[in-house]
């Protein structure tokens, strides 16, 4: 029984623990958005034009197996008919990036003549694919 003298004590809701919690999910959104993006120089404001276009470059993958076997991105192909497959793929975009994954136990020598005859195709520049340590 209780008395009319006591009163209930008020119920209350602290916000504070929920304020810090808000805050840290937002510290944490906003700092994983700064991984997202993919920054290719320093931070420069760029100028404007009106007749600005992107450059669209194509990817081209040409594989060189173990035992000597090319391949133009899933295409097999010889080492004389290279040049006339990559110019055909780049034709269209009139550049074209050719990566060379040459497995580790191919012949130096091979590779080599594979790069000379990426180098002969117009608007093809040449990477070579490896893993990092």
């Amino acid at each position: 029984m209780q008395l009319p003298d006591e009163m209930e004590p008020s119920a209350e809701i602290n916000i504070v623990p929920m304020i810090d919690v808000i805050f840290s999910i937002l510290a944490f959104v906003i700092i994983s958005t700064m991984f997202l993006t993919r920054s290719e120089g320093l931070p420069i404001n760029l100028p404007s034009a009106t007749t600005a276009e992107p450059q669209q470059t194509k990817q081209i993958n040409v594989t060189i197996e173990p035992d000597g076997d090319i391949f133009v991105d899933t295409e097999p192909t010889q080492v004389e008919n290279l040049k006339s497959s990559i110019t055909a793929l780049i034709a269209d975009s009139q550049q074209g990036l050719v990566i060379i994954n040459a497995d580790k136990q191919v012949d130096h020598g091979r590779v080599v003549t594979v790069m000379d005859m990426v180098r002969q195709v117009q608007g093809a520049k040449l990477a070579i694919a490896a893993t990092k340590k």
